[in-house]
């Protein structure tokens, strides 16, 4: 049987399971939102742990906390930081709008942690206040921006963007690997013009880099920290070194360059940082997306479809059809695509949701963004790893369908004209032979010029066959 303590906060007593750290408002908190089941996500935690660290270490240079109390709360904040006390953070994340319901969360289980490790009793708040002490110089609404934005940089710089270039050099190397292989074009799925395989996976290649610099565009206001500005953004009770300090300690703690917000106002106004910052995963989701799909194309068959290449063979693909092998790598990256384009658009609806002096939508657009990051952090990497890396060229199915394309009439037509070039293409498609067997019967162009004008290779080159 669960035994209880009852503590007290401004509304009256509330029972606590006595083994917790967290206290009364966290348990108000637990009964109020049993909401989704949905809990904010580690680098959120670790970025509350910094905040309150920085917070208790600036604090007491500032002579403002006790050391004794300041170093309890330092390693408490640590280790909260550190992942010790995951379990800890129980708020649902529909919750109280500013994230209010969290910042306690976090006090209450670092007030305790160091009340324990100074000796006293859990739940007592001394002679650590969650309030007084913990979350001295701050308030929800600008430690949980505060806290978006660390978490989210810091996961972008750490786990996103090594991801994304490890995925642009895996289809920099098989763009460079399929140089040689010639294959047909295609557009609106239709036989067009030959390409070569490797300028088809440099176009991928070129496509993540662009993502990635997409995504390091995001810094530059991301790195903007609201601290300092309290309640409504005029740092009521907070002295005016305060910020700073906590944010040269943030850049310390974290390797990263954080500044204080240009403008506390809109720090805690808006979440536009935010919404920039899921425009640009959203982009590079529809990136990935569109690269996933090609290679579902492309490898499509294998002896009933395009079937130019062909990705690693993973697992069994069909609980009735022995043999078949689907290309799940990609279809779980399209899954990624269109998660992180809802998110996208929680998260511009949430963006808002800034009443007056403060954003009320925090919690739920902090969820939704470091998901984002995660989800394609990981798939790009899967993707690079699981797929990119193991696909083959199918060379002579490459050629057999080049050869047999009506759009090889496209190099005859500055020769002959694209009226005549037509009528070939229409007598190909029509007798089932190719362009060129046609052109050598109608002897169009002398054979050794016709040769070297329905090269495919020349055609993927720049310029006009001549």
């Amino acid at each position: 049987m669960t035994e209880y303590r009852i503590e007290v906060d401004s509304l009256g007593e509330v029972r606590v399971p006595a083994h917790v750290y967290y206290g009364a408002q966290t348990q108000r908190a637990v009964e109020n939102f049993p909401i989704s089941g949905l809990r904010l996500p580690r680098p959120f935690i670790r970025a509350m742990g910094l905040i309150k660290r920085a917070a208790a270490e600036v604090n007491m240079e500032l002579g403002l906390l006790d050391e004794k109390i300041g170093r309890a709360i330092v390693q408490a904040a640590g280790e909260v930081a550190d992942g010790r006390y995951d379990d800890q953070f129980v708020v649902d994340v529909f919750q109280t709008g500013s994230g209010t319901s969290t910042n306690m969360n976090a006090n209450e289980i670092i007030s305790n942690r160091a009340i324990e490790i100074l000796g006293g009793e859990m739940g007592s708040k001394k002679p650590v206040h969650p309030n007084d002490h913990v979350n001295k110089g701050q308030s929800s609404n600008d430690v949980i921006p505060t806290a978006i934005h660390v978490s989210a940089l810091e996961t972008i710089e750490n786990d996103l963007l090594p991801a994304l270039t490890h995925l642009r050099d895996a289809l920099d190397a098989k763009a460079r690997e399929f140089d040689d292989v010639v294959k047909i074009g295609r557009t609106h799925l239709q036989d067009a013009v030959p390409v070569r395989l490797g300028q088809e996976f440099g176009g991928y290649a070129s496509m993540v880099a662009h993502g990635i610099r997409r995504v390091e565009n995001v810094r530059e206001h991301l790195s903007e920290l609201a601290i300092g500005g309290t309640a409504v953004g005029t740092g009521l009770n907070a002295p005016p070194e305060f910020a700073p300090r906590v944010v040269e300690r943030l850049s310390a703690l974290t390797g990263l360059t954080f500044k204080e917000a240009s403008h506390r106002f809109e720090a805690l106004g808006a979440r536009d940082a935010v919404v920039e910052a899921s425009g640009a995963l959203k982009t590079v989701a529809c990136s990935l997306m569109k690269i996933a799909n090609d290679l579902r194309l492309l490898s499509s068959g294998p002896r009933s479809g395009i079937g130019e290449i062909t990705l690693p063979s993973l697992q069994p693909g069909s609980s009735i059809m022995p043999g078949k092998v689907n290309p799940v790598i990609p279809e779980a990256i399209r899954m990624i695509g269109a998660q992180v384009i809802g998110n996208d658009v929680t998260i511009a609806v949430c963006g808002q949701g800034g009443d007056l002096e403060l954003n009320v939508m925090m919690p739920v657009m902090a969820y939704n963004l470091l998901q984002s990051i995660q989800l394609l952090a990981n798939g790009s990497r899967v993707l690079a790893d699981k797929c990119v890396g193991g696909i083959r060229a199918n060379r002579e199915r490459c050629q057999s369908l080049i050869e047999g394309s009506l759009a090889m009439c496209t190099a005859l037509a500055p020769k002959i004209g694209y009226d005549a070039a037509a009528k070939i293409a229409k007598e190909a498609y029509e007798t089932g032979r190719t362009v060129r067997e046609i052109a050598r019967e109608k002897r169009v162009l002398p054979e050794d010029e016709l040769d070297r004008v329905l090269d495919p290779r020349r055609m993927t080159e720049p310029g006009i066959p001549d």
